[in-house]
């Protein structure tokens, strides 16, 4: 039973899709979990100077006047840059290099640790084993 309705909403979803918009998903979400090389390029529209060129494993999250770009630097490091659009500035953004994705499939990337969060503790060890502590003075 399961089954069946994933699969009639698995239909429902995929009418009208091309090839083509389910291989640029597929790519954005490959691009975002930082397995393509990307140049992000920053431009001044009125001069035609190239402001700032940053490559790498990047994300690109565009804000309205405002981008995001995170990079990964390596094997658990990332830089976040913002920079800010007007009407003079704007940007490109170039894959570096060619990479295969399904147009039969949707990409779906689940982390579990995203779900579950890290929490961070603010003080000395005792204090945390007091606030775990159940107070028996009574």
């Amino acid at each position: 039973m399961f089954k069946s309705i994933v699969l009639i909403l698995s239909a429902l979803l995929l009418t009208g899709c091309n090839d083509a918009d389910i291989a640029s998903r597929n790519l954005s979400i490959a691009a975002d979990n930082f397995e393509i090389m990307r140049r992000v390029v920053f431009y001044n529209g009125i001069t035609g100077e190239y402001m700032l060129s940053m490559e790498g494993l990047c994300s690109v999250e565009n804000n309205g006047n405002r981008l995001a770009v995170t990079c990964k630097t390596g094997r658990s490091a990332y830089k976040k840059h913002f920079l800010g659009l007007s009407d003079n500035i704007s940007y490109f953004t170039e894959q570096m290099e060619a990479s295969p994705v399904n147009v039969y499939h949707y990409r779906v990337t689940f982390k579990p640790q995203a779900i579950l969060p890290d929490i961070d503790f603010r003080g000395d060890t005792n204090s945390a084993i007091n606030a775990v502590t159940p107070d028996n003075s009574d």
